[in-house]
């Protein structure tokens, strides 16, 4: 079930305890509490089988590494129990002067570390924290967190299933820092597993779920051997505890027999994403299998057709009966907001489409009734469910004969800019006459409990428009002067105005709904509230435009006009499911397109149209790919592609791994990429080495997702890094991502410090 809460109360007591407002006890209790709400509310929904340890303060697989002791030398651990100052420091970084102990003190920290790499959790949008290994790694049951949460469950009269992030994903979803393999440590990492295993299991602990969802993903022959022998080692050493095997986000396809040929009790597997894979699941497994059918989609916010689903899962119920069969959702109902209940403002028709966490499992409840006690006990639900689907269908909000119109007019020639890069790049140097690696930022800046405040008084209608346009004129002004000030070369307008990069496009964009509570966990306490995309999209008037012309009335400096990508409104959105998603991309992207065409009439000379998650859309199997990107790229170069020549458009990418995909990248021929790279120091770029990008490219050399303030020195080295691996002409200098989520006691001083490792690497390059 979702942790964050139905008010978001772990974030504001993460952040609250982050800030030092309240104590360790404080945030423990917090935490305590929402676990309890979680369990209650799913025995009161009638949910049979409910989890434990699916909670987490920050990440689920950051708590497996400190599970078995996977801490880098670099955090000063020496052994024990792991501090909530260890886990912290391995999530956010520790700052350079003070690093708070277990007990909330502060203490010195000499240079302080940086925050583990964070990367998107498979093709969701839920980023993880990426475990590093060296060679002769050591492994120790280092938190006994799995078998306390259960005891905690017990001791409150519920009885768990204890769920854990399994040994091989976890292995493959990690990083060496000296060339071991991985899946090489899974001997040494086994012996914990057992222990935990076997401690739950004496604390009456009947089944626990282990989640393995690497086996939806290509697996090579070692993997697959690595997979028996783990799951041989747990029922050898730990064969009183029956092990429920979980995959999602796909098909087992091809490892379908090596998943069934595991010894475990259970196999649950997404019907959602993979609803083709039933069949051949019910006709393989093992006769005494239990199969846990993920039959309501955990990822998206439709109300699911029940007759339809039940019309696919009784035969298989049937064939195999009810005994060995369990309803589930298809993954982690961590990636759907809580409670429908919440939205009191959301149209009444889209709202009746619509089913987040609790009402997914009502839908659950409403599907075993059927499956125990015959389709008659439900008629009424199951007559709702089908009422639902079909005003769905027929919907005018869903459907626009004007929008597929344009589709159907769309030409190749509008995805091709008029000249290719080195035509364009000429003309754009002597435009904008920039000094070697010209200095920028992604886009947005801090907002600020002042900005936050206005935004809500101006919602709530006690702060007037006019008020509000006034306010946010002033901190648009204020961070102009600043970054003139400190010698920024191409500015940004700081999106004051914008309360999400998504959001604020989808509000002016036909097609999108938005929620009040929809909130679900992005990493740690940072939450988002993606839109609901349900019908034909376009774009009724200007969306940025004016705010554009404002900021760049302020200074003679260029003012990047900035706009979010259609494959990132696309990917960071609940996307309609009655029709193909490049169907849906393309009608985003001639909205923007026409947005670029508005701001270039303006006069902006440089936009930005970030696709911060266009490999997050990236399918999980390779042979997916190609259709996927040739689609997504496409439709980039849809909304790019109508400007002249001497018109800069920018692009930001945010913690992509680019060595399978860098192609790609290059075929969306931007004129300018930024990118995430400090965490990863610069490796990242190993990409543009064997292959050679031909345009311009920000590396970022500041982790914006840390609260650490790097030191000229260390983004000095990373740009020389970057110098190693691409022309000195190639190279722009950024931060990481946007500024929104830091403060501008953060900011201040590392993007100072970023503007002179820039002239320092302009000195060294002219000595050279």
């Amino acid at each position: 079930m979702p942790r964050i809460g139905p008010r978001r109360e772990l974030k504001k007591a993460l952040e609250s305890f982050w800030s030092g407002k309240s104590d360790e006890a404080a945030l423990l209790e917090t935490a305590a509490a929402l676990r309890a709400a979680n369990w209650a509310r799913q025995k009161s929904l009638g949910a049979s089988i409910i989890p434990s340890n699916d909670f987490s303060l920050y990440d689920q697989v950051l708590d497996t590494s400190c599970m078995v002791g996977a801490i880098p030398p670099i955090y000063g651990w020496n052994g024990g129990a792991v501090s909530l100052s260890t886990y912290f420091a391995m999530a956010r970084g520790s700052h350079a002067d003070t690093q708070a102990c277990e007990h909330g003190h502060a203490h010195s920290a000499g240079k302080g570390a940086p925050a583990q790499e964070m990367t998107k959790w498979f093709d969701t949008n839920y980023h993880y924290m990426v475990p590093e290994f060296s060679k002769g790694q050591p492994f120790a049951l280092s938190s006994r967190k799995p078998i306390e949460e259960y005891l905690e469950a017990k001791t409150l009269g519920f009885q768990t299933r204890p769920v854990l992030v399994g040994p091989v994903t976890f292995l493959k979803l990690s990083k060496s820092r000296d060339g071991v393999d991985p899946l090489s440590l899974l001997d040494g990492l086994l012996p914990v597993y057992v222990e935990v295993l076997r401690e739950l299991a004496s604390n009456g602990a009947d089944w626990v779920q282990i989640d393995e969802p690497c086996l939806v993903l290509d697996l090579d022959d070692a993997a697959r051997a690595a997979l028996k022998r783990a799951y041989e080692t747990f029922a050898r050493a730990a064969p009183q505890i029956k092990v429920m095997l979980a995959t999602y986000f796909g098909a087992l396809a091809e490892n379908l027999d090596a998943a069934l040929s595991l010894p475990v009790a259970g196999l649950h597997v997404d019907l959602a994403r993979a609803p083709e894979q039933l069949n051949d699941v019910v006709a393989k497994a093992p006769a005494n299998l239990v199969l846990s059918l993920g039959a309501i989609d955990g990822r998206n916010i439709w109300r699911a057709n029940l007759p339809a689903l039940l019309d696919r899962v009784e035969p298989a119920v049937a064939r195999r009966g009810a005994g060995l069969v369990q309803i589930a959702p298809s993954c982690s109902l961590l990636h759907a907001p809580i409670d429908l209940d919440l939205e009191d403002e959301l149209d009444a028709d889209v709202k009746s489409w619509l089913a987040f966490a609790v009402q997914k499992v009502g839908e659950l409840k409403v599907l075993a009734g059927a499956l125990t006690s015959g389709r008659e006990s439900v008629r009424a639900e199951l007559a709702a469910s089908a009422e639902a689907a079909a005003a769905r269908a027929s919907s005018p909000k869903v459907h626009n004969a004007a929008v597929a119109a344009r589709i159907a007019s769309v030409s190749p020639d509008m995805a091709q800019r008029k000249n290719p890069f080195a035509t364009r790049a000429g003309l754009q140097r002597r435009r904008f006459n920039l000094p070697a690696f010209p200095t920028t930022t992604i886009g947005s800046f801090p907002q600020t409990a002042e900005v936050r405040k206005a935004r809500a008084a101006y919602g709530r209608g006690t702060l007037d428009a006019a008020a509000y346009e006034k306010f946010l004129r002033a901190e648009t002004a204020l961070a102009v002067r600043w970054q003139e000030e400190i010698g920024l070369d191409v500015l940004v307008h700081g999106e004051f105005e914008r309360n999400d990069m998504v959001q604020y496009f989808g509000e002016q964009l036909s097609g999108f709904a938005f929620t009040k509570h929809g909130w679900v966990q992005s990493y740690g306490s940072r939450c988002v509230r993606p839109p609901i995309l349900f019908g034909d999209v376009s774009r009724p008037e200007q969306m940025t435009v004016e705010w554009w012309r404002y900021a760049q009335s302020l200074t003679q400096k260029p003012m990047k006009a900035m706009l979010t990508g259609p494959v990132t409104i696309l990917n960071w959105s609940f996307v309609r499911d009655d029709q193909p998603r490049s169907e849906s991309c393309r009608q985003i992207a001639l909205a923007i397109r026409d947005e670029v065409a508005d701001l270039e009439k303006a006069g902006a000379a440089m936009i930005q149209i970030d696709e911060a998650a266009l490999r997050e859309g990236l399918p999980l199997r390779r042979a997916e790919w190609k259709a996927y990107l040739d689609w997504a790229v496409e439709c980039f170069r849809l909304c790019s592609s109508g400007v002249a020549d001497r018109t800069q458009i920018h692009t930001h990418m945010c913690y992509s791994e680019f060595n399978d995909i860098i192609a790609a990248i290059g075929a969306m021929d931007a004129d300018v990429i930024s990118i995430e790279t400090s965490r990863s120091k610069m490796e990242l770029l190993d990409a543009f080495t064997t292959y050679r990008y031909p345009n311009e490219i920000g590396p970022g050399v500041y982790d914006i997702h840390s609260p650490r303030v790097p030191s000229v020195e260390e983004m000095t080295a990373l740009l020389s890094r970057a110098r190693e691996r691409l022309a000195d002409a190639q190279v722009w200098v950024n931060p990481d991502c946007g500024l929104k989520t830091r403060t501008w006691e953060d900011v201040r001083p590392a993007l100072i410090n970023m503007v002179a490792a820039a002239r320092a690497q302009r000195s060294a390059a002219a000595r050279t």
